[in-house]
């Protein structure tokens, strides 16, 4: 499965940027294949695996912050692997 989930602490001021570092931190030692953008991270794996991780990048910001907001978007494809990169690649094809 592919999450794309994105945390913002709210009630932290203006500058959340460590705070937000610290939850891509929590993702990239997790392991699993992901990808970070401006907007948010995705993350590929196993439905418990995964969700773990973003609770695990949640508590992360939440140590910093009174609040925090949550967005994550699924896609829950049952033995399909390799995801991440093979949904881009077929875009890119697409444009070549």
């Amino acid at each position: 499965m592919l999450v794309a989930f994105s945390v913002t602490p709210l009630g932290a001021g203006d500058s959340v940027g460590d705070l937000v570092a610290e939850a891509v931190r929590v993702v990239r030692e997790s392991g699993l294949p992901h990808r970070t953008d401006a907007m948010f991270t995705t993350v590929e794996g196993e439905w418990d695996e995964v969700m773990a991780v973003v609770k695990r990048a949640v508590d992360a910001v939440a140590a910093g912050a009174p609040r925090v907001s949550v967005t994550l978007k699924a896609d829950v494809r049952p033995g399909v692997t390799g995801a991440l990169e093979a949904k881009v690649r077929r875009i890119e094809d697409a444009l070549s």
